[in-house]
């Protein structure tokens, strides 16, 4: 049988009774042909507040000029973007999480409202890229995932950097090691133009994960954001978003157990992001897939490091398209025997076909190959224990560091802890400890990277270590757990923690502890209490029905696709 191209969209619009809808179409432009097209949404999230997706409005035009050469309408919406990098360190990164769900909850509020019959959702900065994603399974209309694509470094005193750069410069400043201006010329350098950030951070992390998990088209995730070849990609999602409907090609079936572990041996395989886990875990919620943590330990242990990818290694996102992009990634997998070949992909293809049919620039350094890995293991492990009971995460990617004993300096919000790093009360050996900036306790998870930056530019980040109930920047490197769970405020041992407290990292063991006995740390938790906080609005809300970290910091149960 046939699919209906117009499976939606004729319940809006066809009949004498959609007459007054179809006056107001016909009132901005939209003819009789326009509207008995499939209705393709482009849910754009461009903004003029960061280069991320600051390109975004160009490329959905590209999109649309290739919905209408395969016989569709596009009709484009926006939602918001909140840029972590910018807001970083400051009260405006509790945002940046919240966004996640707001993202998603207004592309699936006018995706299902006005009954499109697909959905081009254009991505860019961190959680516009996992957002969409979740607002396509909820939707699960045929669907394709456009990311927008990753700056090319900057130059700076014949070397080339990134954002990750200018991070690590504040905290060399502070250390006396960078002065005022070549602070300035460092800032004025490192960020070139639109794109998101350079390295294996948290927006080109998902990217990759997202192209294997078969959402964004095969090779389309790494062409860089002013690459030319940027506006094919472009038309090409908004062709395959047409030919996704005749082939009834839904994100239920992409979105399988065995496509999600695909992606997180992607990750695994090229160092990328921790906050890989909890987006992952959260998409995979939102398509009803069973995945825990167990999962992502499993996998990361029997998939080696082959990604020489900042913010650990030497090279960046272009370097991998230039290299041969997420293809060669999935090559490397299947070499491996870890690629999981019959996941689906929008374009139709199979991913043991899009792995097949890599291409590898030779010489190219990269990608290393499965006899000569970086490490053995990928580049994360999940850690439990008298201090994590639900699990933690921690980064293993550009460091060879698996154990760590040392005191607590403990503290309770990140402007304590990047205060007292600045002002050099911090020693090597310590166990940095930053509690309260969970999901609900910050609220919204602040990421870390003002102070692990500062930790690393103050030339402690191979003596120090750090936990957090927060998370970390994908440009975050050295020896660190974050999403520890239970956080502080919902009970978590870590609100038990004291200064001088012996704290324990012991990957080998997946283990993160406290040298006290349960007695003592039930006492203490019994009498913690958390710092108040006066809240309103969206992040009272938030703090509400937000979900532990563990499950993916999720605000809502789990739903039936939309019909």
């Amino acid at each position: 049988m046939t699919p209906d191209l117009r499976h939606r969209s004729r319940k809006l619009l066809d009949g004498p009774d959609r007459a007054p809808a179809r006056a107001y179409l016909k009132g901005i432009g939209y003819d009789d042909d326009a509207l008995a097209r499939p209705i393709v949404g482009i849910a754009n999230t461009w903004t003029e507040t960061m280069p991320c997706n600051f390109h975004l409005r160009r490329l959905a035009e590209r999109v649309k000029e290739g919905v209408r050469a395969a016989g569709g309408t596009p009709m484009e919406f926006n939602t918001i973007a909140i840029s972590d990098g910018i807001t970083m360190g400051t009260e405006g990164m509790r945002a940046s999480l919240v966004s996640r769900e707001l993202i998603a909850d207004s592309i699936e509020l006018v995706g299902g409202a006005h009954m499109f019959d697909a959905i081009v959702a254009l991505s860019g900065c961190d959680k516009t890229i996992p957002g969409c994603a979740m607002a396509l399974a909820r939707l699960d209309v045929p669907a394709v995932l456009l990311y927008g694509g990753s700056i090319r470094p900057g130059t700076w005193r014949g070397k080339k950097v990134t954002i990750q750069d200018v991070f690590e410069a504040v905290g060399a400043h502070a250390a006396g090691e960078l002065s005022d201006e070549e602070l300035r010329e460092l800032e004025a350098s490192a960020s070139p133009g639109p794109g998101a950030c350079g390295g294996q951070y948290t927006a080109n992390t998902m990217a990759v994960a997202f192209e294997v998990i078969g959402l964004s088209p095969p090779g389309s995730a790494m062409v860089p954001a002013a690459e030319g070849r940027k506006g094919e990609v472009a038309a090409l999602c908004g062709r395959l978003a047409v030919e996704a409907i005749a082939r009834d090609l839904r994100p239920s079936r992409i979105l399988t157990r065995q496509a999600f572990e695909n992606a997180i041996a992607s990750v695994a395989l090229t160092g990328g992001s921790t906050n890989a886990v909890l987006h992952l875990l959260a998409l995979a919620h939102e398509a009803g897939v069973a995945l825990d943590l167990e999962d992502f330990d499993r996998i990361a242990e029997r998939t080696p490091l082959l990604g020489d990818l900042k913010p650990g290694g030497r090279f960046v996102a272009t370097d991998l398209y230039e290299a041969g992009g997420v293809p060669l990634v999935l090559k490397r997998l299947r070499e491996l025997g870890l690629l999981h070949e019959s996941a689906l992909t929008v374009d139709g293809r199979t991913i043991g076909d899009v792995a097949a049919a890599a291409k590898e620039t030779p010489g190219q350094q990269v990608i290393r190959p499965i006899d000569d890995p970086l490490k053995p293991n990928g580049g994360f492990a999940i850690l439990r224990g008298n201090l994590a009971p639900e699990g933690c995460v921690v980064k293993l990617a550009g460091h060879d560091r698996r154990e760590h004993r040392g005191p607590a300096r403990v503290f309770d919000s990140e402007e304590e802890a990047f205060t007292a790093v600045k002002e050099k009360r911090i020693r090597a050996g310590d166990v940095v400890v930053i509690r309260n900036e969970g999901p609900a306790g910050g609220p919204g998870m602040r990421e870390m990277l003002a102070v692990t930056a500062a930790i690393v530019g103050e030339g402690l980040g191979d003596s120090v270590a750090l936990l957090t109930d927060g998370r970390f920047s994908g440009a975050t490197h050295g020896f660190m757990a974050c999403h520890v769970a239970p956080e502080a405020v919902r009970g978590g041992p870590i609100a038990a923690l004291r200064d001088g407290d012996v704290v324990v990292f012991d990957v080998d063991r997946r283990e993160l502890r406290v040298e006290l006995d349960e007695a003592e740390l039930a006492r203490r938790l019994q009498s913690y209490e958390p710092p108040r906080r006066t809240l309103r609005g969206v992040l009272a809300k938030y703090a509400q029905e937000v979900g532990s970290a563990a499950r993916g910091a999720v605000t809502a149960p789990a739903g039936q696709p939309a019909s």
